[in-house]
């Protein structure tokens, strides 16, 4: 299954729960929520009492993004009742393993993110214990940049390892995506999808269902 995930970073933090709103009633499947620290990422965002007023607001699981040092001090804050994913970046761990099992004994999905320039080999002895890789297609800190064409061939080859493995993990993608270049990131082996600004511009509703109409072809072709 091909899910959205739009982030809540390039909402209009002012109206956020009626934006929320928008792409639950467009058909998103998970809220993207990416925390930033202004140390492991040259950028200040939001913590988990942001994350947490939107309970009760929407059904919609949350996909945690932690873009910060030390994850581990931190990941309790933010498990909820809709906390789906908490992902940390390998970049950020010291003890890799011991985070991500910390992660999956408080009952959530784990994922490991990486940087682009982060080689695919240091997901070698951890690979069969997370649920979820983000590959990132922008150097992580500032939404709305430019993806890096790069990236789509470390996707490929993160699917691949996968499927030599026997492996079922989600692949996730985050960066520059647009409906434009949407179909190259399926096409590379991704099957959960951030977008940022290209769903929250103008109408996020209408962005929403015009991502998922392109999954929709894209399955059934």
């Amino acid at each position: 299954m091909i899910q959205l995930a739009p982030s809540i970073l390039s909402a209009d933090f002012s109206r956020l729960a009626e934006g929320v709103g928008m792409i639950e009633r467009g058909g998103a499947h998970l809220i993207h929520v990416d925390v930033m620290d202004g140390h492991f990422v040259p950028n200040i965002s939001f913590g988990s009492t942001v994350m947490k007023s939107l309970n009760g607001k929407t059904k919609m699981p949350y996909d945690v993004h932690l873009m910060i040092e030390d994850p581990d001090k931190y990941l309790e804050d933010f498990v909820t009742d809709q906390t789906e994913y908490i992902t940390v970046h390998q970049e950020a761990c010291i003890h890799l393993n011991r985070t991500v099992q910390h992660i999956r004994s408080l009952g959530v999905k784990a994922g490991v993110a990486l940087n682009p320039a982060t080689p695919l080999c240091v997901l070698d002895y951890i690979l069969e214990d997370v649920d979820m890789v983000l590959i990132m297609s922008v150097n992580p800190g500032f939404g709305g940049q430019k993806f890096i064409p790069y990236t789509l061939e470390k996707i490929r080859k993160l699917r691949s390892m996968l499927n030599e493995a026997g492996l079922s993990t989600d692949i996730q993608v985050d960066g520059g995506i647009s409906a434009a270049n949407v179909r190259d990131v399926l096409d590379a082996g991704a099957n959960v999808i951030v977008a940022g600004s290209a769903v929250f511009k103008n109408d996020a509703a209408a962005n929403t269902r015009e991502f998922l109409e392109i999954f929709s072809q894209y399955q059934e072709r």
